[in-house]
């Protein structure tokens, strides 16, 4: 474990502002590029929507399988850092492969590529930051999923609107440009980050370790999760794609005679919303902890999956169609309570990864949480497709139905797995 600096940027240790902006540039550059792709295949490439729906499903599942290597490759040969580096300059190549309409596969496999060395290994850095009894460390995710979801924030207004205004190439170069600054600063910033561990045999250990009787317990409670998670991203995911086709044909976004706000723009609602609500509930739960009543993680979990299921059953109602369309502060309501309803399980899954993880398999575990994020993003895609053969109403309903499903499960899940869940806080071999 890292030894904390003495020093402190915003109360917390320097390298989590550099993780916090290198993150932030990385995420503006994928969901830049991700608000354009439905839109650039079906008005620009004439892909039908239910073709543009599986090659989407399939480019975000993939960054989500590709980690999976990764994290093995960063573990036990490349490091951290260098794995950072090295994906960084690949998924920015891609991006400006985008620049050409018959090289759309390659670039998406760049990306991709580099996304899967990128992606289990910068979060990873996170927890070495503090010690394990430094309060600060369990809202620590939470600060670092806000610099996600500002580049989030910034990619649609800038990649968007460049799309949108001036051509779809022309936002897919600023994506690449947006990863070359998030390189820049994580280079520039290496010394206020938590040095590798030398990679030899005593330190490096065989991936059957894993198996051990020990740690089957965690593992497999690990693994009822990440399957519940891919269930719960099959209706989550469908916010770039189904729901990108509902805000161009079935929300009124017509503001006055001179303005309709651009399709991309309503993107960027749901990380200034994180902005809004993560520092209020954070404090929520710290206060909560201090006197020993903040929910267990996989209670919170339950009521994000509750949530967005009730934004989707908020639309399901709602519907919308291009001859009956709603109007936009609807759908900015959607995105609202889809917004609280994912703080209270993306990143609380992802920090309940990281906590259990065993020493010397950090970036793995966090590439197993991913992995669950690849198998959800692939039934999104496959799901999509029934967009164009059933009404929205009927769609959205079958989403509020599926996110419905995993909250119950959680919810049962947490009440078994609590006596595990309580041996874990004082485990030293999880970090």
């Amino acid at each position: 474990m890292h030894n904390q600096s003495p020093r402190s940027w915003f109360g917390q240790p320097p390298g989590l502002t550099i993780l916090f902006l290198t993150e932030m540039w990385e995420k503006f550059s994928y969901f830049g590029m991700r608000a354009l792709l439905v839109y650039y295949m079906t008005k620009q490439l004439l892909f039908s929507q239910e073709q543009a729906s599986l090659v989407y499903g399939l480019y975000t599942a993939l960054a989500y399988l590709t980690p999976v290597f990764g994290g093995l490759v960063a573990d036990r040969w490349l490091g951290k850092r260098r794995a950072v580096i090295a994906g960084g300059a690949v998924m920015a190549f891609g991006h400006f492969l985008m620049a050409f309409d018959a090289l759309l596969y390659p670039a998406l496999l760049a990306i991709v590529l580099g996304n899967g060395l990128f992606l289990p290994t910068l979060p990873g850095q996170v927890g070495d930051l503090y010690r394990r009894e430094d309060p600060r460390r369990g809202s620590a995710f939470n600060v670092y999923y806000v610099g996600i979801n500002l580049g989030a924030f910034l990619a649609p207004l800038v990649c968007g609107t460049l799309g949108e205004v001036y051509g779809w190439h022309v936002g897919f170069a600023a994506a690449g440009i947006g990863m070359l600054l998030g390189l820049a600063i994580y280079v520039g910033g290496r010394r206020h980050l938590p040095p590798d561990p030398p990679r030899t045999v005593g330190t490096t250990l065989p991936l059957s370790t894993l198996w051990q009787p020990a740690y089957r317990p965690v593992l497999q409670l690990m693994a009822m999760v990440a399957g519940l998670v891919v269930v719960f991203r099959l209706a989550y995911e469908q916010i770039g794609n189904t729901i990108a086709i509902w805000l161009d044909t079935g929300v009124d976004r017509v503001v006055t005679a001179d303005f309709t706000i651009p399709m991309t723009w309503f993107f960027s609602l749901n990380p200034l919303l994180v902005f809004l609500i993560t520092p209020w509930l954070v404090r929520a739960w710290t206060r909560q902890a201090r006197i020993g009543r903040e929910p267990p993680p996989l209670t919170k979990m339950a009521i994000g999956a509750a949530v967005v299921g009730g934004a989707f059953a908020l639309v399901a109602v709602l519907g919308g169609t291009p001859a009956a369309q709603v109007g936009w502060l609807w759908a900015a309501l959607f995105f609202a309570v889809f917004t609280f309803g994912e703080l209270f399980i993306l990143p609380v899954g992802l920090g309940l990864f990281a906590r259990l993880a065993p020493v010397g398999f950090g970036a793995t575990i966090i590439a197993a949480w991913f992995l669950a994020s690849f198998g959800g993003n692939l039934l999104a895609g496959a799901a999509g497709t029934l967009w164009s053969r059933t009404s929205a109403h009927v769609f959205f309903a079958a989403m509020a139905g599926v996110c419905a499903v995993v909250a119950l499960l959680l919810w049962r899940l947490e009440r078994r797995a609590r006596p595990l869940l309580a041996g874990q806080t004082a485990d030293p071999g999880a970090h």
